[in-house]
């Protein structure tokens, strides 16, 4: 080697010490402490929760555009993080059946036109990042070629004649933020990575870096603000904690690009102060503006904490520093410990205050955490647990004791055979058979989990106090271990509010219908909900009462098969003004148990104003 090109070799090895210095403290591990196994298992029965919502004939999660965008990229996520690799098959679904034109309301309020792009060019771009996301996944370069198509029409609304530069927030070009152009750098970071040769999207992620961290939209304290006013001064607006998040994961993947060591600081300033007092942390918690007491997070908001721990799980393991990857087992174990029910629905409000909203939204944001305390290299076994029904009620009868069946579900990845032993536990005085079941499962590697069943019977004595009463299970095999439980409630009474906590464990079957809130559930096109009352094995009648309005038909059954119409709405309500308390005689439907089940679905399958349900009682004798 000649001199000079010692010399130079010797600069870029110095170089590389620098940046390495920056990025990596030698004394810090990936995910410290952390049980890679458990962590494992908590992220796949949150995934397949999450997953039990994802609609296959429209291929999206309902009635949420962008947010199916980034549900797919967790669920991406997910899969690469653990190596399962069951949710290929919905990925592609996705992009085959949804990649045309579609008119506004069908998956979106706007035109979508064609290969995931429509006037929302934010939402064009959550589309782009899915699409690398699965081809990172599957070496398929049909989602590269679509994520370059959807770059190359946001590159359009780049518009350096405002502002000095930016991408427009929406086709009528009248709004610059954070999240377009946060979304954009990391976009045109992420094609460049992954296409040799290539100059032309580095060029744009290098001038949207420049121009970002020159608009003011960070601000003194090193949070993001929302955007720019007309005169291009930043606007001051709430600090979204995906807006904060994005700005970290596109300086990573810049950083990524262009191995310059000067980005780092600029990343680390955005994060330390995302959890430095007065930033995106209350209690140790990473809490939304719109978490606050007294205030609820919209459908968009639900997800934002999610995309937060996304690009910090890439922070954690791009820097290795520990108080990164604290924050990331810190997070992990409080959504699971504070933020979940028995049905492994994790909801909004991460410290599980109340009052707490579970949906899909929430559910993906929350899966975000646990996706990020897994290992960057799986562990090669691991084992999880379930029960069905998670939530079951109860309505004994006077003086009888009460029987429920209770089905653990276990599963494994692994190397080889695994004997597992699930052992129940219950309140004093109760009953559960077997006291102890050992199944054998043969798991053949990580990328398919495989699952045994076990039947419980549960047996609750007569004059058990109404209220909730968990069954738990644990599976074990050697060193891997596993609970779940089954909250079991047992009522004398039927009352609650839909939207809430109360309403779960009598709604049977949500099917694809959704709640915005407390006194909000709804159905519609051709989704429904269903409520079973298990009445008391004496019972002579029964009726329940449903406030309603909107567009809807309620059907009753006594077995959950068989249905009966008793009312439906014929005229096309959009207002809530045929809002009123319905009754409905239940007594020549129930079945041989004594079960009564509502359903309520949408009369007007066309138009989206599907019966809307507010508050639900039912009474027996």
């Amino acid at each position: 080697m000649n001199r000079p090109a010692r010399i130079l070799s010797a600069m870029l090895a110095g170089a590389a010490l620098v940046a390495a210095a920056l990025v990596a403290p030698p004394a810090a591990t990936a995910n410290p402490g952390a049980d890679g196994p458990t962590a494992t298992a908590r992220a796949r029965v949150a995934a397949d929760e999450l997953m039990s919502s994802y609609e296959p004939n429209k291929a999206w999660f309902p009635s949420s555009w962008w947010n199916s965008a980034v549900a797919l990229q967790t669920i991406g996520d997910y899969m690469q993080r653990t190596g399962d690799r069951r949710y290929l098959a919905q990925l592609d679904n996705t992009f085959e059946k949804d990649k045309g034109a579609f008119p506004a309301g069908y998956l979106s309020g706007d035109e979508l036109l064609g290969n995931f792009t429509s006037r929302a060019i934010d939402d064009s771009e959550w589309w782009g990042l899915t699409w690398v996301q699965a081809y990172d996944l599957t070496k398929n370069p049909k989602y590269l070629d679509m994520a370059v198509k959807i770059a190359e029409y946001v590159e359009g609304y780049w518009d350096p004649s405002s502002c000095g530069g930016g991408v427009w927030w929406n086709g009528e070009r009248t709004y610059k933020n954070a999240v377009t152009n946060g979304l954009w750098i990391r976009l045109t970071a992420e094609l460049h990575n992954r296409m040799p040769h290539d100059k032309r999207w580095l060029g744009r992620a290098q001038e949207g870096w420049n121009w970002f961290t020159a608009s003011g939209m960070i601000n003194s304290a090193g949070l993001v603000n929302d955007g720019l006013r007309d005169d291009c001064t930043s606007n001051g607006d709430t600090v979204w904690s995906y807006n904060q998040g994005l700005a970290i994961g596109a300086g990573l993947e810049l950083y990524r690009a262009t191995h310059d060591a000067k980005i780092l600081p600029t990343v680390r300033r955005l994060a330390d102060a995302a959890i430095a007092p007065g930033g995106l942390v209350t209690d140790g918690v990473l809490t939304e503006y719109c978490d606050a007491p007294g205030r609820t997070c919209d459908d968009n908001g639900k997800q934002f904490k999610g995309i937060f721990m996304r690009y910090w799980m890439d922070l954690a393991d791009t820097t290795r520093d520990p108080r990164y990857t604290a924050f990331v087992a810190q997070q992990a174990a409080g959504v699971w410990d504070n933020d979940r029910d028995a049905s492994d629905r994790l909801g909004e409000r991460w410290s599980g205050a109340e009052p707490n909203v579970f949906d899909w939204r929430t559910q993906a944001s929350a899966l975000s955490a646990l996706i990020a305390a897994v290992p960057t290299v799986p562990p090669a076994r691991s084992l999880s647990a379930t029960t069905n029904p998670a939530l079951p009620v109860v309505m004994p009868a006077t003086g009888s004791a009460t029987h429920v069946k209770v089905q653990v579900d276990v599963q494994a990845t692994g190397p080889t055979p695994l004997q597992v032993v699930v052992r129940p536990a219950a309140p004093a005085g109760w009953t559960v058979t077997p006291a102890k079941t050992t199944v054998t499962l043969r798991p053949h590697g990580i990328a398919s989990p495989v699952q045994a069943s076990v039947p419980l019977d549960v047996t609750i004595p007569a004059g058990t106090a109404d209220g909730l009463h968990s069954v738990t299970a644990t599976a074990s095999s050697g060193s891997l271990s596993f609970s779940t439980r089954s909250d079991i409630l047992v009522a004398h009474n039927v009352d609650f509010d839909t939207g809430t906590a109360a309403e779960t464990p009598w709604l049977f079957d949500a099917d694809g219908s959704q709640s915005n809130g407390v006194q909000n559930r709804f159905a519609d096109g051709h989704s429904y909900f269903v409520y079973r009352f298990p009445f008391p094995a004496d019972t002579t009648s029964a009726s329940a009462t449903l406030t309603i309005d909107n567009e809807f038909v309620v059907q009753v059954s006594g077995d959950g098969q068989t249905w009966t119409t008793v009312a439906t709405e014929t005229n096309q309500e959009h207002d809530g003004n045929n809002k009123a308390a319905r009754t409905f005689d239940l007594t020549p439907y129930l079945g041989a148990d004594k079960a009564g089940y509502v359903r309520v679905s949408d009369s007007f399958p066309d138009d989206g104003w599907g019966g809307r349900v507010y508050h639900v009682t039912a009474t027996y004798n």
